[in-house]
């Protein structure tokens, strides 16, 4: 019934266009760019002296009525010459438009269409293609890094293919995810880690960064809530390149460099060692008793272990640097892209190869994609155009193990400096010479590797019901499968027992999404001074995940490292997980006068995630912009503030991204005296629904002298209601918890964006890019919980009413006792800075944020000649960072571990002023986790990129026959200026990064790689 509701509307505004149609005369035409000849979408074209004017669609075409031959159409777009053209008798004007430097705007992706930017009401942060072309890392995120306002990434450690964080306007969710939509070419896609052991993996690195157009991140909501349920978090939509009308054109690139760590603690070394650990186990007064009969009846506990490390050699003859066995001396990179594009009136193409391959930083540790696209469209008609986006990848990903486990390389560092790597044969020493298992075992007798392949795509086809109506449909496919395949051999830590010689792992996962969308476009002019365009339509999308994983052992010979060749299958499962959505979407534009704007959006989402009662939700927003510099008491000062435009915002966005089937009373089966049955898993909750993010945002566009400077300043403030939390049940009700919608969080912050044209001549140009955000991150309500607390006595992250989610919460450091040397914390109490070396009677409170403050990002571009540089700069601030792998490596020797330097700072003698207590070998002096002493500033400045390019002149260019060439050297991760002591400040260890309320925790996580490349561009 609304179907047809929604169709007897559109018959009657085709009629009613028909009639206006006969009653004037029409001029039709194509808009393309002067530079490759591509369609301009829109593109204003008013008649002159009137207010009758419509704007080019994505194909760059246009159509408008004309009263007579004397009216002049204008062509207007901001980054372009305007252009005037008489219509005279034709009734086909195409134009081409030229670049205009002072000009600068452009037309981002709204979700379900385009928008000037100049008419936006809602906030867009858009990244091109230019900015993160040929940047040596394997994910679209780390290429992003630092150059969107209110967009924080980061990568938690240095490890090649893994899960980057991305955050939009601030983490809005305690338990539902935080990550934002990705839609690809129209398409909701899977983003969603899908390993199933170890640290997570990053699906969308499936995507070749060098195919994409654009990138347009949505991040109010008056932006987002055209996706509705989905736009809590921001939406992410990516644009791929297309063809374009003319002759085809060749493209071939390469790439290769290497990488090393950026940076590295210093530890002791042996003859340091030893005296640490003699001094720990003197001043604990340790004895080691031998057995009866053996010679001498008392040996010091250190000198056992010492000898023991040292493989019974002579004391300090091994000095190893285990660290150095955990990095390699030279990463490669290398990638290679082909692409062709070209077409005619009828048909354009783009098509597109790559491989990539970058080893990376730690032993074991590699990333390698190939990857192919074609993006095909045809023009059937003057009314019906239809194509395919089609991209495949086979992504595989060599791995290391989490960082909390010892198979993992940075863990090497723990080994004592005095224990030797190797025999004399060459062989690694292991357990129990070394006091730890030795990650080398692993690089040499295991394999861990995730294999995944990717099909993504659409069909699509547009028909042009009337000048002024069109629909469009949209029939998207991502097929996921990911392999999983672990072997470790007879040598290692898991294969290694008296019955069980070589283990395996192999896990399939196929994750199918279909996504199919259809609405309708309808853009006209009526009366005078008005501009209305309407979007309405419907999305279905179906996801299904199948799982199966198969474990085994007694793998007789390391040679065999598949499952066939196992005794005995230890394990098997499968798993089915699916859901589906249902939506209903409309957005209204409106333009009054040329420059008053409005926008209402809403959309109506069914998902089956949620209970019968609350499965459908309404997210509406709208918002108003005033373009005040067309007004004419602008006139006089039009050459200082060339464009102002004030704007407001308020919408209302969900989130639906939690487990499946939460709602639902579930059983499991179980087995009883060997025989199958059933049990109560989940207790239902049919009143489960949606978390609803509002968001209010009050913006300013602006530019001045002739848009040689321009930018945008905005205000937000978003507040998060009817969190997805677990909530505690009484014991009597058979179940621990249930999840439900309670609490609410809040966003508040500041973004300003800064673009500037600081020298444009014929040889030289000089332009900047600066942005920067604020935002706070505060909890208003978790229900009848005053703190939410699971680290296990381990981390310090809690969610508190007031406090930022995550704060670290513990006991504050006090230093070392100067008459004793015992660690000290503080008290609450009468007496003010008062002490206790007792850490249960420590005063717990917040110590810290790990949500930053401030971030941003400063991008200069030059060019001489045919010379070209950039130089961008990123930087995070206001943040704390808990080393928790210190209390290990940094315990003043507490235990066997290696120390790093600065624990020779520790008490000594009374009188001593030191942070660092006296070593105490076993008795935990200060080593506590949950402490400020392991909590630092993690605020960081990074040189993040900087290249040199140099174009071949065009007279060089016509003897070798090619249509361009340039050569460039590019440096990722140069300088980090930083206080923080640990090996990175861009950091959250990777075994916890699905996981909110665990953030900026540094456990032995790997540091960024610094990158060298050198490369060459050719068009041919």
């Amino acid at each position: 019934m609304l179907m047809r509701k929604i169709l007897l509307l559109f018959n009657l505004l085709f009629l009613a266009s028909i009639g206006n149609l006969f009653a004037q005369g029409t001029v039709t035409g194509t808009i393309v760019s002067e530079e490759d000849r591509s369609p301009i979408p829109g593109v204003s074209v008013q008649v002159e002296g009137s207010n009758r004017g419509t704007i080019s669609d994505i194909e760059g075409n246009y159509t408008i009525n004309v009263d007579g031959p004397d009216d002049v159409l204008v062509f207007s777009f901001i980054g372009y010459q305007t252009i005037r053209e008489t219509a005279g008798t034709r009734s086909n004007i195409s134009v081409t438009l030229l670049e205009d430097v002072q000009q600068l705007s452009e037309v981002v992706v709204v979700g379900y269409g385009t928008q000037l930017k100049e008419d936006l009401t809602g906030n867009i942060a858009r990244v091109q293609s230019k900015d993160i072309e040929n940047i040596p890392t394997p994910s679209i995120e780390g290429a992003m890094q630092g150059r969107a306002a209110g967009v924080f990434i980061e990568s938690s450690s240095g490890k090649v293919g893994q899960g980057m964080k991305m955050r939009v306007r601030g983490a809005a969710s305690i338990t539902g995810d935080n990550q934002p939509l990705y839609v690809v070419d129209g398409i909701i896609v899977n983003s969603q880690d899908q390993s199933g052991i170890s640290s997570a993996i990053n699906p969308i690195a499936d995507i070749n960064f060098n195919d994409v157009e654009s990138i347009d991140i949505l991040k109010d909501a008056s932006a987002a809530a055209i996706y509705g349920s989905r736009g809590a978090n921001g939406v992410v939509i990516i644009t791929t390149k297309k063809g374009t009308r003319g002759e085809t054109k060749y493209n071939f690139g390469a790439l290769v460099g290497a990488s090393r760590e950026t940076r590295r603690r210093e530890f002791l070394n042996a003859d340091e060692y030893i005296m640490m650990l003699r001094e720990s186990a003197t001043n604990t007064d340790i004895r080691f008793d031998q057995e009866p009969g053996s010679p001498g009846s008392e040996l010091d506990f250190a000198d056992f272990l010492l000898d023991r490390f040292s493989a019974h050699t002579n004391l300090g003859e091994h000095d190893s640097d285990w660290q150095d066995e955990a990095f390699r001396d030279r990463a490669g990179f290398q990638q290679y892209d082909f692409s062709a594009s070209g077409g005619n009136e009828k048909t354009r193409f783009f098509i597109s190869g790559q491989y990539t391959d970058q080893e990376g930083i730690l032993i074991g540790n590699a990333f390698e994609r190939i990857s192919a696209r074609m993006n095909l469209e045809h023009q059937a008609s003057e009314r019906v155009s239809f194509g395919v986006n089609m991209a495949m990848s086979r992504t595989q990903n060599v791995r290391v193990d989490a960082d909390n486990q010892f198979s993992n390389p940075m863990q090497l560092v723990a080994q004592p400096s005095v224990t030797p790597i190797r025999d004399p044969d060459g062989n690694l020493y292991d357990r129990p010479i070394t006091p730890y298992y030795n990650g080398l075992v692993e690089d040499q007798f295991a394999d861990f590797v995730s294999t995944n392949y990717r099909f993504l795509g659409k069909t699509f086809a547009e028909f042009k019901l009337t000048d002024k109506l069109s629909f469009r449909s949209d029939y998207g496919f991502d097929f996921y499968i990911l392999n999983e395949d672990r072997f470790q051999g007879s040598q290692t830590l898991a294969g290694n027992s008296a019955d069980n010689t070589g283990v395996g792992y192999s896990r399939w996962n196929q994750v199918v999404n279909y996504n199919w969308s259809n609405y309708f476009n309808y853009i006209t002019d009526f009366g005078e001074d008005h501009l209305l365009d309407v979007t309405l339509g419907m999305e279905y999308q179906n996801g299904r995940r199948d799982i199966t994983r198969v474990e085994g052992q007694g793998i007789p010979v390391d040679d065999l490292r598949k499952l066939a060749s196992a005794s005995e299958i230890t394990f098997g499962s499968s798993i089915l997980d699916q859901y589906r959505f249902t939506s209903y979407f409309t957005r209204v534009n409106y333009k009054l006068m040329n420059r008053f704007l409005f926008s209402l959006s809403g959309r109506y989402d069914g998902s089956s995630r949620f209970g019968v009662d609350n499965r459908f939700g309404f997210f509406p927003a709208g918002s108003v912009g005033w373009v005040m510099s067309d007004e004419n008491f602008f006139d006089n000062i039009k050459n200082t503030v060339s464009f102002f435009k004030p704007r407001v915002s308020y919408g209302i966005v969900g989130n639906a991204e939690i487990g499946n089937f939460q709602h639902l009373a579930l059983w499991e089966a179980g087995a009883y005296a060997n025989r199958g049955g059933l049990r109560p898993l989940q207790v239902a909750n049919p009143l489960l629904g949606w978390e609803t993010t509002s968001q209010l945002d009050v913006g300013i566009d602006f530019g001045f002298f002739n848009n040689r400077i321009t930018g945008e300043i905005d205000y937000y403030n978003k507040t998060t209601t009817d969190l997805l939390l677990n909530v505690p049940l009484p014991f009597t009700t058979g179940f621990t918890s249930i999840t439900d919608n309670l609490g609410s969080v809040e966003n508040r912050g500041v973004e300003l964006v800064l673009n500037t044209t600081n020298i444009q001549r014929n040889n030289f140009s000089w332009n900047t890019s600066f942005n920067i955000a604020f935002n706070r991150n505060r909890v208003l309500d978790i229900g009848d919980q005053d703190i939410i607390d699971d680290g296990g006595g381990t981390f310090m992250n809690v969610v508190q009413v007031g406090q930022p989610i995550g704060a670290f919460y513990g006991a504050e450091y006090a230093g070392a006792d100067p008459a004793n040397g015992d660690a000290l914390w503080f008290v609450n109490g009468d007496e003010p800075g008062a002490t206790t070396n007792v850490f249960n009677d420590a005063n717990f409170v917040i110590l810290g944020d790990p949500n930053p403050d401030y971030f941003g990002g400063l991008n200069n571009t030059f060019t001489f000649g045919n010379f070209d540089a950039a130089i961008f700069l990123q930087w995070v601030g206001g943040y704390q960072i808990h080393r928790s792998g210190d209390r290990f490596m940094s315990g003043n020797m507490d235990w066997v571990d290696n120390q790093t330097r600065d624990q020779l700072a520790r008490w000594q003698n009374p009188g001593d002023i030191t942070d660092v207590p006296q070593a105490r070998f076993g008795l935990q002096n200060g080593q506590q986790s949950r402490s400020s002493r392991y909590l630092s500033d993690g605020d960081y400045l990074r040189l993040k990129t900087v290249t040199f390019g140099y174009s071949l002149p065009t007279q060089v260019l016509e003897r070798a026959g090619v249509r361009s060439a340039r050569f460039y050297v590019t440096g990722q991760n140069l300088l980090t200026f930083t206080d923080y002591i640990g090996w990175d400040p861009e950091v959250s260890t990777d075994y916890l990064a699905n996981r909110n309320l665990y953030q900026s925790i540094d456990f032995y996580s790997a540091p960024q790689a610094r990158t060298f490349i050198v490369g060459v561009n050719v068009g041919f």
